[in-house]
């Protein structure tokens, strides 16, 4: 999402809120593990957002939350190589051996909660920069997750991911952040992949917002195509984002959006 201005206040839910939250995610991810044996070299991005409608609609009985928000036409958000977020499906985008893909998707439940999560998928055998790329920025979406804290602030989110991002040289795309969600897909408060330990909102038990750091192989500078959705690297550099949905409890965390089969090769949160 786009940074936007004036914060509201932040929604600090209930028990029950929390129970309807966490069923939201849970479906979401169960998209990504659905697809995840459909991301091969030859499928377009097209059939891997027909495939994502199909199970949000017939088998999970939910409303995939994309379609038409703020005019976006399709259900997922399939980010390509060097695209950074918001890419739009295509019948002509073939992919590759080698790519790397970021898939976005939401869904509302019937009782009108929002699960919002993403994951990056392999094509086949990539680079060795590409998977420095994806594990770095795997590895700085933990370090985000794990600062969260009653107590903590949004700074101290930003840092920790900025830290690991600096290690290694990657850019920090800075236009785009992570935002509240519950009952409204982008809500209060705004978390910036960036900033300064100590500063920002201070975190309270009930808080649910994402963290979805992107971060780029070159600059961070980034650019908007015609079409007003994809935004692409200004350099031309891969691209890499995850994200989890996550609600400060009273002693740290909780993930809301955890794959249902688990983190494979990458270390558990």
């Amino acid at each position: 999402m786009s940074r936007r201005g004036k914060v509201r206040s932040v929604p600090i839910r209930g028990a029950d809120e929390i129970d309807l939250s966490r069923e939201a995610g849970g479906l979401a991810a169960k998209v990504l593990a659905m697809l995840t044996p459909h991301v091969q070299p030859g499928v377009s991005t097209d059939d891997l957002d027909r495939l994502c409608h199909d199970y949000i609609v017939n088998e999970l009985q939910c409303v995939a939350t994309n379609i038409g928000y703020g005019g976006f036409p399709k259900t997922v958000c399939t980010s390509v190589n060097h695209v950074v977020c918001h890419g739009i499906p295509s019948a002509t985008e073939i992919l590759k051996d080698g790519d790397i893909i970021n898939v976005d998707v939401a869904v509302t439940t019937p009782r009108g909660w929002i699960g919002d999560t993403s994951r990056m998928y392999y094509v086949g055998q990539p680079g060795n920069q590409a998977r420095r790329l994806v594990e770095t920025t795997y590895e700085a979406l933990l370090a985000g997750i794990r600062a969260v804290k009653p107590g903590a602030t949004l700074g101290d989110i930003g840092h920790a991911i900025q830290s690991i991002a600096q290690r290694e040289r990657f850019g920090v795309v800075r236009e785009y952040c992570g935002h509240g969600i519950g009952t409204v897909y982008h809500d209060d408060p705004q978390v910036l992949h960036y900033g300064v330990q100590g500063q920002g909102l201070v975190l309270e038990p009930g808080m649910i917002f994402t963290i979805e750091p992107m971060l780029n192989a070159g600059k961070a500078a980034t650019r908007e195509l015609s079409d007003g959705w994809t935004v692409i690297t200004n350099d031309k550099s891969l691209s890499a984002q995850w994200e989890h949905m996550v609600v400060v409890t009273e002693t740290g965390f909780e993930v809301l959006t955890p794959w249902p089969d688990g983190t494979g090769s990458y270390p558990a949160i």
